[in-house]
């Protein structure tokens, strides 16, 4: 019988009984059993196999009276050898999730909290009913599964669950959580940062650092939270995050395993067209594709979406990217096939990531939504070429892009913006960008202190919605100066634009008008139009943009060949 495609499907036992197709990742047990780390973290973008690989070794390395031992059978940790597998079916284990605490506001978030460590001390009420407990640890033990403890005893119930389990089994504990980091970019996003870091690491502390029952902790999460604010002290902690190459063969798709899974179901001349639009991530130096965008095209049957960015509302991307003007500069790079090379960061604390722009770039980067190349290590600093990796990530960026726009002008007014200004009616043009620039400050850059820079949304704007009749550059090198904008057409009959925008001098009592001569002066005495003359366009309109506040000025020179 042809093997089930694992649509959605994390729990390994689950996927073993319901004869899905599995690819065989169980080498990762001997490799966690070889090293001499007591925490491990695994820090992947989310739907890379993190949930299922956790599942796995749950199922291997857990105390149980069912038999496991054909969840295993003909996998490559069967034949591992004996040292391996005599400790499958050995330990208690202690597993849990926190992918539902995503809740947007504080008491939600707690109450979830505290569901779930519940029902992880339901799991194990067996206790209750040994000789393990004292009469104390038994009503405190009670009061947890009922959600009646105090909120300290809760940030405990880790550490104290794992001692509990070792004296009834008489042996270590593994301690296994998944999306450890799912509560913090909750109460990132919706303003109780502080607080669920402060519960996170008093609770995982407890667990996992100097816990005399613990085996070993694993855990998955999408970030590597800095110690400073989440592992203080925690000095046994191991992390592999995407740059390493360890473990780098575990989390996602290889190329070999992704041929074998379209070949078994009848798409193995598709390999081109997945990896354009689902490959392109590097794990450690490891080519790797998204195995949930593989899993969802086979099943609709080889039709192409961008299936990995919308499970996820990509808020926090939004969020990020709207904040800088200079994370939109480089966007446009990126978004034009290019590289940008960034300082990255490992080690991110929520709550600075928007304060600092090398912070987003290691947050997209360690989030999925852009890969590494040529990474180095330049005077105790990681340095990385950064790149969209593939059609998927490029089309969520596009998408970004296009929502802005709809938010701070109609489509039909955009439709007249991008008109007026391509056929040269730079007078209509002039009265819908200045409701662009009002409409846009709120939007683009909080607070509006440098309204010039709304140009580069406008540009990126541009990029989306005009490429496919011009080249839109920015902030390149023509003549004898760098210009703001330029459009080169395709077709050199139609015009050829370039762009000057200046702020409005308020220190020096400057006028609208004045600033308006500097910038056609500007576009004059640098020669910016000679890369359109080079390029054969016939005819150029040389704009001046001048801003003061949110008032928005345009002054046009045209140019015939």
């Amino acid at each position: 019988m042809a093997k089930i495609l694992p649509v959605g499907i994390s729990d390994y036992k689950k996927l073993i009984d319901e004869n899905c197709y599995y690819i065989d990742k169980s080498l990762l047990i001997k490799e966690i059993l070889d090293t001499g780390a007591e925490v491990m973290l695994f820090p992947r973008p989310r739907r890379f196999g993190k949930t299922i690989n956790l599942s796995m070794l749950r199922y291997f390395f857990e105390k149980s009276d069912e038999d496991r031992n054909y969840l295993f059978k003909d996998l490559k940790i069967e034949n591992a050898g004996t040292d391996y597998n005599k400790h499958q079916g050995k330990y208690p284990v202690i597993y849990l999730t926190f992918k539902d605490v995503k809740q947007d506001n504080k008491e939600q978030a707690y109450k979830s909290l505290i569901k779930t460590i519940s029902k992880l001390y339901k799991n194990h009420d067996y206790l209750l009913e040994s000789s393990v407990l004292d009469q104390f640890e038994k009503e405190n033990y009670t009061k947890i599964i009922k959600g009646q403890a105090d909120l300290v005893n809760y940030e405990m119930t880790l550490k104290d669950l794992s001692e509990y389990l070792e004296r009834y089994y008489q042996e270590k504990v593994f301690i296994m959580i998944d999306e450890y980091d799912a509560p913090i970019q909750s109460g990132y996003l919706n303003g109780f940062y502080d607080s669920i870091i402060k519960f996170m690491r008093n609770f995982l502390s407890g667990g996992l650092k100097d816990n005399t029952s613990l085996k070993k902790g694993i855990l998955t999460g999408i970030l590597r939270v800095a110690k400073e604010s989440i592992f203080s002290g925690l000095n046994n902690l191991s992390v592999y995050t995407l740059l390493n190459s360890k473990y780098n063969k575990y989390f996602g798709l290889l190329e070999e395993e992704t041929q074998d899974i379209l070949e078994y179901y009848g798409m193995k001349d598709k390999l081109a067209v997945v990896k354009e639009w689902y490959n392109g991530y590097s794990f450690g130096g490891q080519i790797v594709y998204n195995p949930w965008s593989i899993i969802k095209y086979i099943e609709n049957n080889g039709e192409i979406r961008a299936y990995w960015v919308n499970t996820s509302s990509n808020n926090l991307i939004k969020k990020l990217i709207s904040r800088h003007a200079e994370v939109k500069e480089d966007l446009e790079l990126l978004l034009k096939g290019n590289s940008i090379q960034k300082e990255i960061s490992e080690d991110i604390v929520y709550g600075e990531i928007d304060r600092h722009s090398d912070y987003i770039w290691s947050f997209f980067l360690l989030s999925g939504y852009l890969k590494a190349e040529n990474v180095a290590l330049e005077k105790g600093k990681l340095i990385c070429d950064l790149r969209i990796p593939n059609q998927e990530v490029f089309y969520l960026f596009e998408n970004i892009i296009r929502t802005w726009f709809k938010e701070s002008i109609e489509n039909k007014q955009l439709d007249i913006l991008l008109n007026s200004l391509t056929s040269g009616d730079i007078e209509t043009f002039e009265v819908i960008f200045q409701e662009f620039v009002i409409n846009s400050m709120s939007i683009f850059d909080t607070g509006g202190k440098e309204p010039e820079k709304v140009y580069h949304a406008f540009v990126l704007g541009m990029l989306v919605y005009l490429s496919d009749q011009y080249e839109v550059k920015s902030n390149r090198e023509s003549g004898y100066g760098r210009y703001d904008v330029m459009l080169i057409p395709k077709d050199k009959n139609r015009l050829g634009i370039v762009m000057e925008f200046k702020k409005v001098n308020n220190y020096r009592h400057e006028t609208l008008d004045e600033a308006l001569d500097k910038a056609l002066k500007q576009i004059e005495e640098r020669k910016y139009s000679q890369e359109l003359v080079r390029e054969g366009v016939k005819e150029i309109i040389e704009l001046g943009l001048a801003f003061s506040g949110k008032v928005v000025k345009i002054r046009e020179r045209r140019r015939k060949k």
